[in-house]
């Protein structure tokens, strides 16, 4: 049996005749709104005869491979005795600038169609029609021409000739890679405990097209138990690929860890991960630009030749891969990394590349996420970071600023309009200083659409970069605003916020729970983990979770005898945190001094922490220590941990904050961490935001404190105490530094383990 390659005519064409640069040049967002209403403003003139949307599928033999080609076209136009298909492409180019061979892709796309058509009904001759209609006025420019069917099937046959080595390999790797799975042992000589049900349970809902929530705690082995599983289903053609999804770069590194670790025991699978466009760009500034990039200038021209070498040496492809090839063909790290990412077995990257509607990965199709699976490290981050992604603001001062910089151009009425409209929203915040609305106000959106049209035309005329910066950015912000007003539901709450001169305003997602199950809804199967998913039913809840999920509560494989657990019945209550350093200090000194090694202790707050550590190094100025800053880099974050040394006899305290960078995804293994000291019960601050939540949630039946305080601050408690046991050798104490831990309420909501 031939092996068959499944491929989308857009696919095919792109990969054979796209060229040129990559060119970031401002693209109007109506483009992206508007590309289906424009198409339908064409298709509402068809004919009765005419057809739309007409699904077509041929396939093709070629070097003992079946090539299945299959797409839609966008008409079928019957006229007189002429078959016509129409390709339509909506644009907001300036329609004089499009000749006719402008795009070599477009006529491909609909040569490709015409052939499929031709070949099904026996047709010696087809015509096409390329129709580009404007996005913003509608106007229309059409191309035709007209071809025999040797001609269609001369160019279709060239095409897969084009197409066939990179198919060829891509083939050839599929039989190792499945091959190899089908070798493939678990890359341990023996399961944890815990680990073969962890497991186990992960193949089951991927192989039952279910989801899952697992709460499995730390030192467990969580990556190599979720990705290992994922892997054997997708040897046996259960999935084409996965996405492990991290909310962390050092999260980032142990799913690399885990791939790598397969990979020397044999395994031969491409799985790339994504970096931040800021942070893997080679140049100072990210302009993607032709004149500025020689990395984006004449990307297109080169990329083929660098995916056919990448993938003919390389599996495992990780952001020094990524650069090195991006450097040796002269392209774009970025977006070969997309590129890279569109045909790779698994793909590591970032929450929002998949839930984000601003930035989601737009190039993966429904077709390829049914095929997928979405495995979410640290499923405890997805709730806060989701509503961020399901929210927006806007504030007056940059309608302000415009309406100063564009007086006598339609921007500035759109921009005055508005400006207004925040000094009407300022004088209903009153004393209070805010004011919370339920509704969506449309009559903001309908100001907002108008800014973005007029915004539009300003920014495609040619400016001063100088200019262009502040009205780019309200921009976008106004487009990020309307697009999200599009999921505007009882859900949501619109607040404003008033002070001084400037008004905030923000449609804010209270539950990103409906959103957040309707992206997981196109994937197969969907694995929520992490080590502090607790209370369990708090984060079903948050994230989507329905009854026919599958939940799974894995024990701790440590011995409590790993942990001692001490609970320090002191307030750190706002008001009594002045009243507490003295006992804080006595206590931490107490403890260091006793055992030795090395210590974290985390607090609610920088200005906490701060007071605390300036008493406590005046006091002991002996005992070595060492405290988190604002806004840490990668290398000073590394320069950090660097300190917690192995072996070390002397005191050592690292000073840090309860829920930031070192309270969660921090591996210091053996005795590089002797102790970990939690002051406080984690409650985020009280703050209108929150309040909002509490009451939201009140309303709908939950206990709206617990639902926006409490929950939230146990889990930093969890994650920062989860640092201290890695392994079955470690050993330490934790200390719970509040009275509140002593409560029936809190006991109730820590691990039994820590009891």
């Amino acid at each position: 049996m031939l092996p068959e390659v499944k491929i989308s005519v857009r696919a095919l064409v792109e990969y054979v005749y796209r060229s040129g640069s990559i060119d970031n040049k401002f693209r109007t967002a109506t483009t992206l709104t508007e590309g289906t209403k424009a198409h339908k403003v064409i298709q509402s003139t068809y004919q009765e005869t005419d057809q739309k949307e007409v699904f077509l599928k041929t396939e093709l033999e070629y070097k003992e491979m079946i090539f299945i080609v299959e797409g839609r076209c966008d008409g079928l136009i019957v006229r007189y005795d002429e078959l016509l298909i129409d390709e339509i492409k909506s644009t907001s180019r300036d329609l004089a600038e499009i000749k006719e061979d402008s795009n070599p892709v477009h006529w491909a796309q609909a040569k490709v169609y015409a052939y499929m058509y031709a070949k099904d009904h026996d047709l010696e001759e087809m015509s096409v029609q390329l129709t580009y209609i404007h996005v913003v006025t509608e106007e229309q420019k059409k191309f035709q021409k007209r071809f025999s069917f040797q001609e269609l099937k001369q160019f279709v046959d060239e095409l897969v000739h084009d197409y066939y080595p990179y198919a060829s390999l891509m083939n050839v790797h599929r039989i190792r890679r499945d091959q190899s799975i089908q070798d493939l042992q678990f890359p341990f000589e023996a399961y944890r405990e815990g680990q073969r049900k962890l497991a186990g349970a992960i193949y089951k809902t991927i192989s039952e097209e279910k989801n899952i929530f697992a709460n499995a705690p730390t030192g467990i082995g969580k990556t190599i138990s979720t990705i290992f599983p994922t892997v054997k289903a997708m040897g046996e053609g259960k999935l084409e690929r996965m996405f492990y999804l991290t909310a962390k770069t050092i999260t980032r590194q142990t799913a690399e860890e885990a791939f790598s670790l397969m990979k020397n025991k044999g395994l031969c699978m491409s799985a790339v991960t994504l970096t931040a466009k800021e942070k893997i760009c080679f140049k100072e500034e990210t302009i993607c630009q032709k004149e500025y990039c020689e990395f984006a200038n004449g990307y297109y021209d080169r990329v083929n030749e660098a995916l056919l070498d990448i993938f003919s040496n390389e599996t495992f492809i990780n952001r020094t891969i990524i650069e090195k090839y991006a450097r040796k063909h002269t392209l774009c790290p970025f977006e070969f990394s997309l590129d890279l990412a569109f045909v790779a077995d698994a793909i590591i990257c970032d929450y929002n590349y998949i839930f984000d509607p601003k930035v989601s990965l737009k190039r993966f199709f429904d077709e390829h996420k049914r095929q997928s699976a979405l495995l979410i490290d640290e499923a405890h981050n997805l709730v806060d970071r989701a509503r961020e992604m399901f929210s927006a603001q806007l504030q007056k001062s940059s309608f302000l600023t415009l309406k100063r910089e564009y007086k006598g151009t339609n921007l500035y009425e759109s921009a005055n309009k508005l400006n207004k409209y925040f000094i009407e929203l300022k004088k209903k915040c009153s004393e209070k200083g805010h004011l919370v609305l339920k509704e969506l106000q449309e009559d903001l959106i309908e100001m907002l659409e108008q800014f973005v049209h007029s915004a539009e035309i300003e920014l495609l005329q040619q400016m001063k970069s100088a200019e262009q910066a502040l009205l780019l950015d309200t921009y976008f912000a106004a487009t990020g605003f309307c697009r999200i007003a599009k999921l505007y539901d009882e859900r949501y709450v619109t607040y404003v916020e008033a002070e001084k001169n400037e008004v905030h305003i923000k449609m804010f997602c209270l539950d990103p729970s409906y959103l957040l199950r309707q992206t997981s809804k196109k994937f197969r199967a969907t694995v929520y983990f992490s080590a502090t998913l607790l209370p369990l039913q708090y984060f079903m809840n948050m994230l989507g979770g329905t009854p026919e999920d599958y939940t799974l509560s894995v024990p701790s494989p440590f011995s409590k005898e790993q942990t001692e657990v001490f609970i320090q019945p002191l307030s750190t209550r706002y008001h009594d945190r002045e009243n507490s350093k003295k006992q804080i200090i006595e206590m931490l000194s107490t403890l260091v001094k006793e055992r030795g090694g090395n210590y974290f202790i985390f607090f609610p707050s920088y200005q906490y922490m701060k007071s605390v550590y300036e008493d406590f190094t005046l006091n002991f100025p002996e005992i070595r220590t060492i405290i988190q800053n604002h806004r840490m880099s990668e290398m000073e974050r590394e320069q950090f941990l660097e300190e917690f040394k192995a072996g070390n006899q002397d005191a050592f305290i690292g000073f840090a904050i309860l829920g930031g960078i070192f309270s969660e995804g921090v591996d210091l293994k053996g005795d590089r961490l002797n102790g970990v000291i939690v002051v406080g019960v984690g409650l985020p601050q009280l703050s209108l935001e929150r309040n909002i939540m509490k009451d939201y949630f009140q309303a709908t039946g939950k206990n709206g404190y617990d639902y926006a305080y409490t929950f939230p601050g146990i889990n930093k408690v969890l994650q920062a105490g989860g640092r201290l046991i890695r392994s079955e050798t470690d050993s330490g104490v934790i200390v719970l530094v509040d009275d509140r831990f002593l409560t029936e309420k809190y006991q109730r909501l820590l691990p039994n383990e820590w009891k």
